[in-house]
């Protein structure tokens, strides 16, 4: 009884220091909440390392084997997007795509020279394999700049039989220049893309069991009765080694994989400051709730998807279903990924992504007042227990 006694008017810093303790005397936790992350720091990235997919294998029916359709597999041919392969016929072509050999195939069409020559409309197909997202782009992009390309200069030599000046004519094929320039992810890789959203997933995931974990062992060695101020140096302590971890990714992995990073740097921090402590009191509170060390992580690491899904990052949240759009906003993921994109990569100001500060302290503010009504039920109960005799609380 005077362990827990002592347990009860604990300070902050003693909560702080004790939570120390225990975080780095357990094993599992240790592993959950500091190398599990740095170890996905290393090896998540990994096979996106490339970032661009280039040399895309595809294939070539050529039909009318004429000077245009020559040029034109020429052309596909030096693209550092595709590595095109010849067949005799489109059911060759088709074989190789359900076995896997090509991502998609183009069919020259026999007769395509006689109609651009005549000047009727001329066209090629393509077909891709769009089970396969980014190599379905590859294929269909790498096979329409070939083919416009193909098309400019045959546009531009029209000019120049009818009289045109050539730079005149030249300027002329595309009436309106069109410069892409992409933003905020300059390589256009999907591990630019999808890392540094993932990274937010992973900071929460892996402090949300670890603390379980730790609130759980707490739990059954009746270690959880704890005043205020305690709670608050346990969700201190948890959120300061999930800052340093966070610092990690923003300040070195991301650097070690040359992701966009550091437009705000400050802010980023900030928002660290923020997201921590929030994620740590709500692993606080599932903590009590489950009440056992390996509950809280058989439940929790199949939730990292979903989270992932109705963020709005991966896909449109407003194309979600109604009630996942509200329930979204119950985990702090759902304003944590955009904001820290937002942030860390696109250099917007706290100011432009205050709302989501604002929904992170809300949630923390909810969380907090959760554990502690949770915390204050089970003091009572135990009280209650114990001035009837009874020396074993209930679950």
């Amino acid at each position: 009884m005077s362990d827990n006694h002592n347990h009860t008017k604990a300070t902050i810093w003693q909560g702080f220091v004790h939570t120390l303790q225990d975080i780095f005397m357990d094993k599992g936790v240790v592993l959950m909440l500091i190398i599990a992350p740095v170890i996905y720091g290393f090896f998540y990235p990994w096979p996106y390392s490339s970032e661009v997919v280039n040399h895309v294998p595809v294939g070539i029916i050529d039909a009318d084997n004429t000077n245009i359709s020559q040029t034109i597999t020429r052309y596909i041919n030096a693209s550092p997007q595709l590595d095109a392969r010849r067949f005799n016929n489109e059911q060759a072509a088709q074989r190789a795509l359900w076995t896997h050999d090509i991502a998609g195939y183009m069919v020259i069409p026999s007769g395509l020279e006689q109609q651009v020559i005549s000047g009727k409309a001329a066209h090629v197909s393509v077909l891709g394999n769009g089970s396969y997202l980014i190599l379905n782009k590859n294929v269909q992009l790498g096979f329409v700049k070939a083919v416009s390309t193909v098309s400019a200069g045959i546009e531009v030599k029209k000019n120049v039989a009818q009289g045109a000046y050539l730079p005149t004519a030249t300027k002329n094929t595309q009436a309106i220049p069109l410069q892409i320039i992409p933003l905020y992810n300059p390589t256009e890789g999907y591990g630019a893309y999808v890392v540094p959203a993932v990274s937010i997933i992973i900071l929460q995931q892996t402090l949300l069991m670890a603390t379980a974990m730790l609130v759980g062992t707490w739990y059954e060695k009746r270690k959880h009765l704890i005043s205020i101020r305690g709670w608050l140096g346990r969700i201190l302590a948890l959120s300061t080694i999930s800052f340093v971890v966070g610092c990690f990714y923003y300040g070195w992995a991301f650097e070690l994989h040359h992701y966009p990073r550091g437009a705000n740097m400050l802010g980023s921090l900030l928002f660290l400051a923020l997201f921590c402590p929030t994620v740590a009191t709500l692993g606080c509170l599932l903590g009590l709730w489950f009440r056992q060390r390996e509950r809280g992580l058989q439940i929790l690491i199949f939730s990292s998807l979903p989270l992932f899904f109705v963020s709005g990052y991966p896909w449109p949240a407003h194309q979600l279903p109604d009630i996942l759009q509200k329930i979204r906003w119950l985990v702090p993921t759902t304003p944590g990924i955009n904001t820290s994109v937002q942030l860390n990569q696109m250099g917007a100001s706290v100011g432009q992504v205050a709302s989501g500060f604002y929904t992170l302290m809300g949630l923390w503010l909810g969380y907090a007042i959760l554990l502690f009504l949770l915390c204050w039920r089970m003091r009572i109960r135990t009280c209650l227990h114990f001035k009837n005799g009874d020396k074993n609380e209930i679950n």
